[in-house]
C-alpha cells in the first residue's frame, strides 16, 4: 500500500466538517463555563421586594433608611400591618418584610425559604446586620417554608432541569432517526405528536418522582403534571423548530438557550434578586426560568403569580409549533 502522509490521514480522520462541529463544541463549554461561573460566583442581593411594617412616621424613615443602603440590596415598601405582609409574601409580591415593634428592642423579620433558602438566609444575615448597627435584635419567622425533604428548596430546579432535558433530547432523538430536517408536513406533525407523548408521560413520571414518590415536593400532582407536560413539550417544540430550520446546529443552539443559558438564570440555585442582572433579566423568559418559578408557586405558594411563567412556556411551545410546520412546508415548498 502506498504510504500516505500525516497530514493526509489527519485530513481524512477529521474531516472539515467535523472540524466545525469540535470548533462548535468548545465554543459551547467555554460558553456554559462563562455563564455558570459569571451568574453563580459572586451572588449579591439586589432591588430584593421587601416590605417593611411600623407605626407612624417609623415605617418611613425605616424605608429612607434601607433604601439608602450601598448597592441598594432591598427595594423596600411600607405595608399597614402584620397580615398584609404575609399575604403580600404568599402571593409572591415580596421576598420579606420587617416587622418593627415600637414597644420593645426585638423586630420580626417574615421570610419564604420555600422561594428559594439562600435568598432567605442571605436577607436574613443582612438584616441582622442592620439590626446590631441599631442595637437591636431581630427573630426571623419562615412564613412559607421548605418541605422537610426539600430543605435548600432545589426541588424544583432540578425536577424542571429533568423536564427541559426530556424535552430537548426526545425531539433530537426524534431527529438523529430520520434526518433533523422533516421532508413534508406530515412527518413534522408526527414528530409534533410524538413530542405531546413525551411531553404527557414525562410531566406524570416526573410528578409522582417529585411528589409521593419522594416527598420531596408539596402541591397537587396533577398541577405538576400539567406544569411538566407543558414545559417538556415547549422544550421539544423549540429543539424541532430550531432543528428544522438549522439541521443539527439547530440542537446545539437549544443548548445554547435552555443549558447554557437557561439552567443558571433559572432562579434554582440561586433566586432571581441574587442573580447579575444579566442573567437576572433573561431567566423569567427562557423555559427553565419559567418553569422553576411556576413549580415553587405551585409546591409553596397556592398557585399564585403564575400567569406570567405559563405564558412564556405558551408562547414557546406554539411558536415552536408554527416554526416546525412552516419550515417543513417551506422545505416541500419546490
Amino acid at each position: 500500500m502506498p504510504h500516505r502522509s500525516f497530514r493526509a490521514e489527519v485530513t481524512d480522520a477529521v474531516t472539515p466538517r467535523a472540524t466545525l462541529l469540535i470548533l462548535g463544541v468548545v465554543a459551547l463549554q467555554l460558553l456554559f463555563i462563562a455563564s455558570y461561573v459569571g451568574a453563580l460566583h459572586d451572588p449579591r442581593p439586589k432591588d430584593v421586594p421587601f416590605g417593611v411594617v411600623a407605626p407612624g412616621a417609623a415605617a418611613q424613615q425605616t424605608t429612607t433608611r434601607l433604601e439608602r443602603l450601598p448597592g441598594t440590596p432591598l427595594d423596600p415598601r411600607a405595608l399597614p400591618d402584620e397580615a398584609t405582609a404575609r399575604q403580600r409574601i404568599r402571593e409572591r409580591d415580596i421576598d420579606a418584610a420587617l416587622i418593627v415593634d415600637p414597644s420593645g428592642t426585638t423586630d420580626t423579620l417574615l421570610v419564604a425559604s420555600g422561594g428559594g433558602r439562600v435568598l432567605s438566609t442571605t436577607l436574613t444575615a443582612l438584616v441582622t446586620d442592620l439590626e446590631k448597627s441599631e442595637r437591636r435584635t431581630l427573630r426571623t419567622v419562615d412564613v412559607v417554608p421548605s418541605a422537610p425533604h426539600d430543605p435548600n428548596g432545589l426541588s424544583s430546579f432540578y425536577l424542571v432541569v429533568g423536564w427541559c432535558v426530556g424535552g430537548y433530547l426526545g425531539a433530537a432523538a426524534l431527529a438523529v432517526s430520520a434526518g433533523a430536517k422533516p421532508s413534508d408536513p406530515a412527518r413534522a406533525a408526527i414528530r409534533l405528536a410524538v413530542t405531546a407523548l413525551i411531553a404527557v408521560v414525562g410531566g406524570l413520571g416526573g410528578a409522582l418522582i417529585a411528589g409521593p414518590v419522594l416527598d420531596a415536593l408539596p402541591g397537587g400532582t396533577a398541577a405538576l403534571w400539567g406544569l411538566g407536560a407543558l414545559i417538556i413539550f415547549a422544550v421539544g417544540a423549540a429543539t424541532l423548530a430550531l432543528q428544522g430550520l438549522f439541521g443539527t446546529i439547530g440542537i446545539g443552539l437549544v443548548i445554547l438557550l435552555v443549558v447554557i443559558l437557561g439552567n443558571p438564570s433559572a432562579g434554582g440555585a440561586l433566586p432571581p434578586p441574587l442573580l447579575p442582572p444579566f442573567w437576572k433579566a433573561i431567566g423569567p423568559a427562557l423555559p427553565p426560568g419559567a418553569g422553576t418559578w411556576s413549580t415553587r408557586s405551585i409546591a409553596y405558594f397556592d398557585h399564585h403569580a403564575m400567569t406570567g411563567p405559563l405564558l412564556v412556556l405558551a408562547a414557546w411551545a406554539l411558536i415552536g409549533t408554527a416554526v416546525t410546520m412552516a419550515a417543513a412546508t417551506r422545505r416541500r415548498t419546490p
